[in-house]
């Protein structure tokens, strides 16, 4: 298994305009990590970005461990879905550019209650079906992230790959989102060991009402706050070891969700995953 980093993890840097991809691409080489998760909700201009990414990627070292794009399928608008499919095959087509054989998408969130949950399901099985044709023929494997109310606990995941029923359809084994939708991190990788093909590294913990800061509510009501892996409530030592035995060699991607300086909780994560890892 294999460390890298998300620039979600730096996100707010991005946002306040200090960095740009290369500036990213730079710190997970200080970082000592070998490959990067990429985002497409950080495209400026595609035309301008990818040479100098590509650049900088060579630069220090460093391979593209997955490329996400950030999808919604859940949109009763015909075209809406269609620009949602496009968003998936052009995270395809970014993928095979830079060479990660991994695309991080997402199932999709309800708007308001205009649309059913049954309807809804059925949108992210229309979506992921049709990407899924697309991104076999590109030879990249979708890997569907546990997220919010369609694909939130490790049985929807399960039933989501079972219905598209594709070998470019796996799980993005998110350590952290499980506890967003009451489930344990470590019941959701019994169910879904053998499935996964991309792991995003992140830890929470349970705080009280009042608690201010980098805080979630989960769909059960509680209250979560983002931590830097090690200091959460996720046993990541027992989730990469069950990871070990299924045969997982693919990435271990630290995305540090927490309140301290971006730049500290990433290495600080980091530096405990490159721990566990080293034990197993």
């Amino acid at each position: 298994m294999n460390i890298s980093l998300s620039m979600w993890s730096v996100h707010k840097l991005w946002y306040e305009g200090k960095w740009d991809t290369a500036d990213f691409l730079g710190f997970a080489s200080e970082a000592g990590v070998t490959g990067v998760e990429l985002l497409s909700c950080f495209w400026r201009d595609k035309e301008k970005d990818i040479p100098l990414i590509d650049e900088a990627l060579q630069k220090h070292g460093l391979k593209v461990a997955c490329f996400s794009a950030c999808n919604n399928f859940v949109t009763a608008d015909d075209s809406q879905r269609e620009a949602q499919l496009k968003e998936v095959t052009d995270a395809v087509d970014a993928a095979v550019h830079f060479g990660a054989k991994v695309v991080r998408v997402f199932s999709g969130d309800l708007p308001n209650d205009s649309i059913s949950f049954e309807q809804g399901m059925q949108y992210v099985i229309d979506g992921l079906s049709a990407a899924a044709r697309y991104a076999e023929q590109k030879g990249v494997t979708l890997c569907l992230e546990n997220h919010g109310l369609f694909a939130g606990r490790s049985d929807q995941v399960m039933s989501i790959i079972r219905e598209v029923n594709s070998h470019a359809l796996r799980s993005t084994f998110d350590t952290g989102n499980f506890l967003l939708v009451g489930q344990s991190s470590s019941d959701a990788i019994d169910e879904l060991k053998g499935f996964v093909g991309h792991v995003h590294v992140k830890d929470f913990m349970p705080v009280p009402e009042g608690t201010t800061g980098a805080v979630i509510r989960a769909l059960t009501g509680e209250l979560f706050l983002g931590k830097i892996a090690g200091e959460g409530a996720v046993d990541l030592k027992y989730i990469f070891g069950e990871l070990k035995k299924s045969g997982f060699d693919g990435w271990l991607t630290v995305e540090f969700e927490g309140d301290e300086e971006p730049r500290h909780g990433s290495m600080e994560a980091v530096n405990h995953v490159t721990r566990i890892v080293a034990t197993l």
